[in-house]
């Protein structure tokens, strides 16, 4: 039996705004040459023609193919295409880091992923092995369990002691809805201690919001808040604050550091309207006063192939 691999493509903003919607403004931005859509073409035809050499070198390679978007349309439902991801020899995705990442939240722990960046002139790729003009080799070491295998830890995400999120990769951000506002909250790290219970440390505290995420993300917007970056493979998450409000004669205790495997950190929210974005600005959940929000490791990991730092 041929391998079955199963592709998710990212959707353009070219093809979105430009050849779908055909919206005024970004058309008339592009007669005038504005610089905010230079790349809008190029990256558009950089994409297919990535496209195109996915789908020959798998035609080559004797696979069978399914394309499908990356990102689902909302009406399909949190399980459609369920039965593809679970009996897919490989998932690739053709895009950039934000289209792993939406297929991320589809997978299970035991389907390989690969990603090949469709647009390396404009796109970082971090979690891409890769890209145009060597996508032959690429899917061909991973049809024959040439590259490596990394197991990434993901985060688990309850609200009110439900799971809102068992598949985070990246990172989530906790704030206000409105970015101007002071966020408002409760904080405290629960858990063990090197393998030992440890006390429970607790913190009120005022800031711009915080980051929580795996050790995948930690080279993202933690580290931009000021956070480590943590080897691939750990299975800590990491906590920082953005920009913590700094009572005259207090510090605030808990600005940054690690959840270890079997440790919680809770969020008491003092806000009347914030905000929970998962993994990007497409996973939102509405957080409201005295919710309270749990982050620990997920029990389920991500297994992507070539990836290296």
């Amino acid at each position: 039996m041929k391998p079955h691999v199963l592709v998710l493509v990212k959707r353009t903003s070219f093809q979105t705004f430009v050849l779908d919607a055909k919206d005024d403004r970004t058309l008339r931005l592009m007669r005038q040459k504005n610089p905010a859509v230079a790349r809008l073409r190029s990256s558009h035809e950089s994409h297919l023609a990535t496209l195109t050499e996915v789908g020959e070198a798998l035609d080559k390679l004797g696979t069978s193919m399914t394309v499908l978007p990356a990102t689902p349309p909302k009406s399909a439902g949190p399980k459609a295409d369920d039965k593809l991801f679970r009996e897919a020899t490989l998932v690739v995705t053709v895009g950039g880091d934000g289209t792993l990442l939406a297929a991320s939240h589809r997978l299970g722990p035991n389907t390989p992923l690969l990603g090949i960046n469709s647009a390396p002139e404009s796109s970082v790729g971090f979690f891409c092995a890769g890209r145009r003009g060597s996508a032959h080799r690429t899917l061909r070491a991973a049809l024959e369990d040439k590259l490596l295998r990394v197991r990434l830890s993901r985060m688990e995400v309850e609200l009110a002691g439900a799971i809102v999120h068992r598949r985070v990769l990246n990172d989530a951000l906790f704030c206000h809805a409105s970015p101007a506002a002071t966020s408002r909250y409760i904080l405290s790290l629960n858990g063990s201690k090197k393998g030992r219970p440890a006390k429970a440390q607790a913190d009120e505290q005022r800031s711009s919001g915080l980051w929580i995420g795996p050790a995948a993300g930690s080279t993202a917007a933690q580290r931009s808040a000021g956070g480590r970056i943590l080897p691939l493979r750990s299975r800590a998450l990491q906590f920082v604050v953005r920009e913590p409000y700094m009572r005259h004669g207090r510090r605030a205790r808990l600005v940054r550091g690690l959840i270890r495997e079997g440790a919680e950190l809770d969020i008491v929210c003092k806000m009347r309207d914030a905000r929970l974005f998962l993994d990007g600005d497409q996973n939102v959940v509405f957080v409201g006063l005295g919710d309270v929000v749990r982050f620990r490791r997920s029990s389920e990991h991500l297994t992507v192939l070539g990836l290296r730092r």
